[in-house]
């Protein structure tokens, strides 16, 4: 009898008509271990870099989050579809457009039970072109990954069970490295465009800036819905431009602030067009906000140097300390890369560090008002204990008009 399992076989063949299990999915890694299991969402073939999210809440969001773009998500709670989907829990700004290109599941879907559902998970996936597999030991592919890190793998789906499992590999192997990978222009667009939605408030929905105090450019390298819904609930007109705007047209529109936007990929290969734009918004002395890796490319943009990680963060439940005053908070992750602490400059220092490993999760500038952080402050989803920062990006504005 086959089950599916983590499996390192090579069979070409279909399963013979007798088996009791029939694999409908198939994950494929690069390193040869293949997985079968039942096929969910849409059928045919997702490809990316393969990765473990340990949240318990928020899988629309996750798997709508920008900074998803090129990864296969295996998610660690088994109880993923139990409150369907919306229209209004999506976190790219694109509605059509997908983040994530897999997903990975310990059980197959659970039938949604939320007054605010409106479609199932399996039916969404598939109406966004996201293929899935579900019915698998993700214990063990988890501890797979944390032990060899991240790597790139193919899910498949054919409802006929028929896989070619040397193609497969083939092409899983051929498939190029995050490292190196300029991955934002996928995500964003080229127009500009204002934000006035606010945050959403039990049975009334999102509501509306009407008299912002503040006026905040965006640079979008796949920005989050929820992360320019806290800014305008702060009181706070967003203009969103595109991630390779000049800084001319940044100093034009005479903002309050700028806020660097979180987005997929290395940040090294999109600091190329990013950076130069950042370091002349910094030296022009604008207030300066950054989050996931909008803190890498204000990391790069003052010298600094990014590292690609091997597992990376992605959860709702870790832990960072801020130094300054010792709070420890826990936070929404979402992250492949990370900024090298050893190569800030003596005009920055760290301010947040991750308690699981010790890496960086923020930094702040002595000499211009300018901070970020690696984490999601946002909290889609996630906790809300990082919402300060969004006041004290306020506070820093206020203080600026002073």
């Amino acid at each position: 009898m086959t089950k599916p399992g983590l499996q390192s076989e090579n069979r070409d063949t279909a399963p013979a008509p007798w088996t009791e299990f029939r694999p409908t999915a198939l994950l494929v890694l690069a390193d040869g271990t293949m997985i079968e299991g039942t096929g969910i969402g849409a059928t045919g073939e997702g490809r990316g870099e393969i990765c473990f999210n340990t949240a318990m809440t928020g899988y629309q969001e996750i798997l709508t989050d920008p900074s998803y773009f090129g990864q296969i998500i295996t998610f660690t709670f088994p109880h993923i579809g139990n409150v369907g989907v919306n229209e209004e829990d999506i976190e790219t700004v694109n509605m059509a457009r997908t983040a994530a290109t897999g997903i990975v599941l310990a059980t197959d879907i659970t039938d949604p039970s939320n007054y605010r559902s409106t479609h199932d998970l399996d039916s969404w996936l598939k109406t966004r072109n996201i293929v899935g597999i579900a019915g698998i030991d993700t214990r063990a592919l988890t501890a797979l990954i944390r032990d060899k890190g991240m790597q790139n793998a193919i899910v498949a789906h054919d409802p006929d069970g028929f896989f070619d499992r040397k193609t497969l590999l083939a092409a899983a192997k051929t498939l190029p490295s995050m490292a190196g990978l300029d991955l934002v222009p996928a995500v964003t667009g080229s127009q500009r465009y204002d934000w006035t939605e606010t945050s959403w408030t039990w049975n009334e929905g999102y509501g509306e800036q009407k008299a912002p105090e503040f006026h905040v450019v965006a640079l979008d390298y796949g920005v989050k819905r929820n992360i320019l819904r806290l800014l305008a609930e702060r009181g706070c007109k967003v203009t969103v431009l595109p991630p390779d705007a000049p800084a001319a047209d940044v100093l034009a529109l005479k903002p309050d602030g700028v806020f660097l936007a979180n987005g997929p990929g290395d940040p090294a290969a999109t600091g190329l067009y990013a950076v130069p734009n950042i370091r002349a918004i910094l030296d022009a002395r604008i207030p300066t906000f950054g989050i996931c890796l909008g803190h890498q490319m204000l990391a790069l943009a003052i010298g600094a140097r990014t590292m690609k990680m091997a597992q990376g963060h992605h959860g709702a439940n870790h832990p960072v300390k801020e130094h300054a005053t010792g709070k420890v908070e826990i936070v929404s992750m979402n992250h492949g890369f990370a900024v090298d602490p050893k190569t800030l400059p003596d005009n920055a220092e760290e301010t947040h560090i991750s308690l699981f490993d010790g890496s960086n999760c923020g930094l702040r500038l002595k000499d211009r008002p300018a901070f970020s952080v690696q984490q999601h402050p946002e909290a889609s989803p996630g906790p809300q204990d990082s919402h300060y920062l969004f006041d004290r990006f306020v506070d820093m504005m206020r203080a600026a008009r002073r």
